[in-house]
C-alpha cells in the first residue's frame, strides 16, 4: 500500500471523532513513529511504499484510534514541556496549558537558585513539591531544568506513580547533574497526615477540577480513556483538592516560597478565596494562552 493511500484512508476512518486538520495530524503522527516518515514524504515520494510487515502494526493502531483511544495511548508516550514522557491509561495525558505552569515555575527556582549562589558548597538546594503529580511530566520537568533541585512527587494512584517513576531520563541526568524526583504515594485530601520531607520553596499542583457536570461538553477520547479520578471532582464540592493543597501548602511551603495551581477557568475567584482564606496574602489568578482563567499563584 502507498503512504499517501493510507494516510488518505486512515484520515477519513477518523473524520467522525475529529475535524479534518486534526485526524491528519494525527495519522501523520502514527506514520511518523511507525515508519519514520514526515508530512513532506507523500509529496517529495509520492511511491513511498508502506512495509508490508509494519501494516498489521498500523491497522492494529488504526483500529485504536477509530475507538476513540488518544494517539498518546496508542504510542505510549506524550511530548511536554520538549521531552518525550511516557503515557498510560493511568496517567492523564500532559496539556500544553500545564507547560505555561512549569515555564514560570521554573523561573521562580531559577531565582531562588541564584539568590542562594553566593553561599557556594553551604546553599541550599531548591525544594519543589508537586501535589497530584500523575505521570511526573512536572515533577521530572522541574528536576532537569533546575539542576541540583529536589523534588518531591506524589499522588494516590500506584499505576501513575509506577509511570513516573519510570520516566527515562539517565542521559540528561548525567549531562547536567539533575537528581531524579522521588515519588510518594500519599492521599492529598489527607492534609494532616506525616509527611517528613521538610519545607519546600516552591509547591505546584494540577489536581481534578472538572465538575461532573461539565463532562457533557467533552470529548469522547477523554471520557473513556483518561482516568476519571484525576479529572473530575463533585459538583457539590468542586474545590476539595484546592483546600487540600492550601493546606498542605500552610504547612510545607517555607516562609518566602511561592506556590501555584492549575485551576478551572470558571472557579478564579472561588479558588482564589480558599487561598486567601489559609492565610497566603499574595494570591493572583494567571490567564493562559486561550486568555482563561488557568492558575493560581500564591504566597505569604
Amino acid at each position: 500500500m502507498l503512504l499517501s493511500e493510507f494516510l488518505k484512508s486512515g484520515i477519513e476512518s477518523l473524520s467522525a471523532l475529529y475535524p479534518a486538520p486534526e485526524a491528519r495530524s494525527i495519522v501523520l503522527l502514527l506514520c511518523e513513529e511507525r515508519l519514520g516518515t514526515h508530512s513532506y514524504t507523500p509529496i517529495v515520494d509520492p511511491g513511498y511504499e508502506v512495509d508490508r510487515r509494519i501494516l498489521p502494526v498500523l491497522e492494529a493502531d488504526m483500529g485504536r484510534l477509530m475507538q476513540g483511544e488518544p494517539i498518546q495511548y496508542v504510542l505510549g508516550k506524550a511530548e511536554f514541556c520538549g521531552r518525550s514522557f511516557r503515557v498510560t491509561s493511568d496517567t492523564l495525558i500532559p496539556r500544553p496549558e500545564t507547560e505555561l505552569l512549569c515555564r514560570e515555575a521554573v523561573r521562580m527556582a531559577c531565582q531562588v537558585r541564584n539568590l542562594r549562589i553566593p553561599f557556594g558548597k553551604e546553599a541550599a538546594p531548591v525544594r519543589i513539591l508537586d501535589l497530584c503529580t500523575g505521570s511526573g511530566n512536572i515533577a521530572w520537568t522541574l528536576a532537569l531544568e533546575v539542576p541540583g533541585a529536589e523534588v518531591v512527587g506524589v499522588d494516590i494512584s500506584e499505576g501513575a506513580l509506577s509511570v513516573a517513576a519510570s520516566q527515562d531520563f539517565k542521559a540528561e541526568m548525567k549531562a547536567s547533574g539533575s537528581l531524579p524526583p522521588i515519588f510518594v504515594k500519599a492521599d492529598v485530601l489527607d492534609t494532616e497526615q506525616d509527611f517528613p520531607y521538610g519545607s519546600f520553596d516552591i509547591v505546584l499542583s494540577n489536581p481534578p477540577y472538572i465538575r461532573e457536570s461539565e463532562k457533557a461538553a467533552m470529548r469522547r477520547n477523554v471520557l473513556s480513556y483518561e482516568p476519571g479520578t484525576a479529572l473530575f471532582v463533585p459538583d457539590e464540592d468542586p474545590l476539595l483538592f484546592y483546600r487540600a493543597v492550601a493546606r498542605l501548602s500552610d504547612r510545607f511551603l517555607s516562609p518566602e516560597g511561592k506556590g501555584m495551581a492549575e485551576i478551572n477557568e470558571s472557579l478564579g475567584e472561588e479558588t482564589a478565596a480558599v487561598f486567601r482564606e489559609n492565610g497566603f496574602r499574595e494570591v493572583v489568578i494567571k490567564r493562559d494562552f486561550y486568555e482563561k482563567s488557568r492558575f493560581i499563584f500564591y504566597s505569604r
